[in-house]
């Protein structure tokens, strides 16, 4: 029996070949991976004691972030959550005076 190219479907004759592309690690298409993953990452985060917020801001104070976060070496994510509890905390110092 003759090695055909096109013929993928015995496979002890193409156990040697290398096929391109991402090896398949899921039996799940990527579009359900990736609604999977997102899942399991709300639930890990959620069990972390984490919420997700979305928000729109202009994209220069975007930049901005960028900037800050990465002269301190910290994720964006990371920034605003501190720049939001230090103005809680002035927010907080100011109603008591």
């Amino acid at each position: 029996m003759a090695k055909e190219l096109t013929d993928l479907t015995t496979i002890d004759l193409f156990s040697d070949d290398k096929r391109p592309g991402r090896p398949k690690t899921s039996p799940h298409p990527r579009k359900v991976q990736i609604k999977l993953n997102k899942r399991n990452q709300v639930k890990r985060d959620k069990t972390n004691g984490l919420k997700r917020v979305e928000f729109k801001i202009h994209h220069s104070l975007f930049e901005q972030l960028e900037e800050l976060a990465k002269n301190k070496d910290i994720s964006r994510s990371e920034l605003i959550e501190s720049l939001l509890i230090e103005s809680l905390a002035h927010q907080t110092n100011l109603i008591e005076i």
